[in-house]
């Protein structure tokens, strides 16, 4: 049985300021479950909050093209590194002294689908069978069907879509966000550069939506925080002859007037050539080179160290900021449960999102949900391949209530219309 690491920092005393159908029909007749310590046990329907054991079902895709052997080899930045499964565990054990002092425990239920048309199926069984806790590794058009499947009936959590629209028009008064969004992740890379004085921006973006998001959150954060964009220009990866100075690094940014080069790549494939390509000798930011992200496996403080070790070890792999944001979720379920062990998870919503339940996120300071949109508020790190070299939000960036609040959207700007 793994315990608590005794290395584990204690959070500090500040406050923050923070297939087919009969393959679903046979993995829901037959489901994985684990208990704290990740040994697999019976299947238990409803099994909801009010008893001493409560279940989480990790709900994902067998055909997730963000895990194809290919794209995993790769390793591009802030890309998953594989399924969730093994953060999830991780956590489990982790909370597991927590949840037995509550009279609780979690049972984990991996839900993987063959594909999204076997998804309306598994939301609907998990409803039925009273499961309260869903984690979602999904897309985001995915995220919002499970949202509307769940109703009031189960408190749910994004952990891998940082779309800003999930976090706006789309969000849900029981759907909380464990990872960072794309306004946070933006706001830090302008944060850092203001705080350098590379306020002159070479801006390359991709030409898919998921870029035309990533855009919109930097210029966004661009105008925020004093950086300008010099200029502006899509690339695109092509094999058409025609079409191949599209992709042409050193013609691209040729521009001399610039700090600092902005690569915005939701895939990732431009971005991994861009850095010591430019025709300047200029550092990139963004998808490659310098990124923000919500973990990196050589953050060295706060008890980072021996999160990462531990995660290394049952998967190993490093820990990305997928697996952490998995691993938080479920620790935030363990944090409620401690607070609230015979609250529904509408009051538990509430009290989340009211931030009156802390979690330790190996981060620093303790960590919060916000009211307005359900985002977990957190540092962000900076960081290349080999360490971080920064944290945002960076020092003297101020906010009236909650520094880390001036990561994201803030209350007065979102567009999110459910609460909880």
């Amino acid at each position: 049985m793994r315990t608590m690491d005794p290395e584990m920092d204690e959070p500090g005393p500040r406050r923050a300021w923070l297939g087919s159908a009969a393959g679903l029909l046979a993995a829901l007749a037959l489901p994985r479950l684990a208990t704290a310590a990740g040994k697999a046990a019976p299947a238990r329907p409803g099994a909801g909050t009010g008893s001493g054991s409560a279940t989480v079902a990790l709900i994902g895709l067998a055909d997730d093209p963000r895990h194809a052997p290919r794209r995993l080899e790769r390793a591009y930045p802030g890309q998953p590194g594989g399924r969730l499964l093994d953060a999830v565990q991780l956590a489990l054990a982790d909370s597991e002294v927590g949840l037995r002092a509550a009279g609780k425990t979690l049972q984990l239920r991996d839900v993987l689908l063959p594909d999204l048309a076997a998804l309306p199926a598994a939301l609907a069984q998990l409803r039925k069978e009273g499961v309260a806790y869903w984690l979602l590794d999904l897309p985001p058009a995915a995220v919002t069907q499970a949202v509307r499947a769940a109703g009031d009936a189960a408190l749910l959590f994004n952990l891998s879509a940082p779309q800003d629209s999930l976090r706006g028009a789309d969000c849900g008064a029981q759907l909380l966000h464990s990872l960072p969004s794309q306004a946070m992740l933006q706001d830090a890379l302008a944060q850092y550069l203001a705080a350098r004085s590379w306020r002159k921006a070479w801006v390359l973006h991709g030409p898919g939506p998921e870029d035309a998001q990533l855009l919109q959150a930097w210029q966004r954060a661009a105008s925020r925080y004093g950086i300008k964009n010099i200029g502006v220009k899509a690339f695109k990866l092509s094999g058409d002859p025609r079409e191949r100075d599209l992709a042409n690094t050193r013609l691209l940014t040729s521009d001399r007037e610039h700090d600092v080069v902005v690569v915005l790549d939701a895939d990732g494939e431009f971005a991994r050539t861009l850095p010591y390509a430019t025709q300047q000798p200029r550092p990139v930011v963004g998808s490659n080179g310098l990124s923000a992200l919500a973990w990196h496996p050589h953050w060295e403080r706060n008890g980072g160290p021996q999160v990462s070790r531990r995660f290394r070890k049952l998967a190993g792999r490093a820990m990305t900021s997928q697996d952490w944001s998995a691993w938080i979720a479920l620790r935030s379920i363990a944090a409620v449960l401690g607070e609230l062990p015979k609250a529904g998870v509408v009051e538990q919503a509430r009290a989340l999102r009211g931030g009156s339940v802390y979690v330790d996120g190996a981060k620093g300071p303790r960590l919060s949900y916000r009211a307005w949109d359900g985002q977990l508020r957190q540092p962000v790190f900076l960081a290349h391949g080999d360490g971080v070299i920064g944290v945002a939000p960076i020092d003297g960036v101020l906010h009236p209530l909650e520094q880390l609040d001036t990561l994201g959207v803030d209350r007065q700007e979102s567009a999110c219309k459910a609460a909880p």
